[in-house]
């Protein structure tokens, strides 16, 4: 007993929380379900529908209007590298993380490109192009989540930037010179979502293969350990065998070597007998 109060060892029956350590530590030991970078994804799925009806108020072309969803949508891309970061940095990553975060970022810029082809503002073909990507390489990462993961590329990292920056403008009611600008920022973004999408098939492809040449390579060293188990099985019990069969061939060899204590026995009852 040291006499230190339970919360100076960090609470009854808790991890002691390491002194001097880095703001948030406290939160490495409770990776639950409500910790910070959970939180900031929940938040950004809820800012969804809120985002949706700011932009679509009053028909959709009130600039006010349109400047609270900008701000909403701001603080969804915010948010999005605030949670990843956390996480990774506290050791925050929970299951419900991994399926949330992705769907809440999905979601909030699905519904800014639906929205915006909607009103007329973003050509249907954009949307189609950036959401069939999107959608594609989710799908292609669980299909290689088996053999291995897709690391977020640089590219990509680019990418996601040029669009959140892209859709940020459209939201906002621009004209002049900046309506221009933000056509070619979408232009870019873009061109960086097809060359990236390109490159994360490349990469999906590589680890597949590299994952099916492991698993048959594994395979062959289990079905040969299992010929070599059999072989030495089969060895021991032929040598047992052997030694068996050697067994009964030598008890003859031993049987005309008589018994030393009986013949001993024997003679003296002859001396004895010779005696009387």
């Amino acid at each position: 007993m040291t006499g230190a109060p339970a919360s100076a060892a960090g609470g009854s029956g808790a991890t002691p929380v390491p002194r001097g350590g880095k703001l948030g530590a406290a939160a490495v030991n409770q990776a639950g379900l409500w910790n910070i970078a959970n939180i900031l994804t929940m938040v950004r799925l809820l800012l969804v529908p809120g985002f949706v009806m700011l932009l679509l108020h009053d028909g959709g072309y009130d600039p006010v209007w349109r400047s609270f969803a900008w701000a909403a949508f701001a603080v969804a891309m915010i948010t999005d590298v605030f949670d990843g970061h956390l996480a990774r940095t506290y050791n925050l990553v929970t299951d419900f993380g991994k399926i949330a975060d992705p769907i809440a970022d999905k979601a909030i810029m699905g519904a800014a490109l639906i929205c915006l082809s909607s009103l007329g503002d973003l050509p249907w073909w954009v949307t189609g192009v950036i959401l069939f990507r999107e959608l594609g390489i989710t799908l292609m990462r669980f299909w290689v989540i088996r053999h291995s993961v897709i690391p977020a590329s640089r590219g990509g990292k680019v990418k996601t930037l040029a669009q959140g920056i892209a859709v940020g403008m459209y939201v906002l009611a621009l004209t002049g010179p900046l309506a221009t600008l933000r056509f070619w920022v979408m232009a870019v973004a873009v061109v960086l979502t097809v060359v990236t999408g390109l490159d994360y098939v490349r990469q999906a492809v590589v680890l597949r293969g590299h994952g099916l040449a492991a698993e048959q390579a594994a395979a062959l060293e289990a079905v040969a350990a299992a010929a070599e188990a059999e072989a030495g099985v089969g060895g021991e019990c032929a040598a047992d065998d052997v030694d068996a069969a050697g067994g009964d061939s030598v008890e003859p060899m031993v049987e005309p070597l008589g018994d030393p204590v009986g013949e001993r026995v024997a003679g003296a009852r002859g001396t004895a007998e010779a005696e009387r």
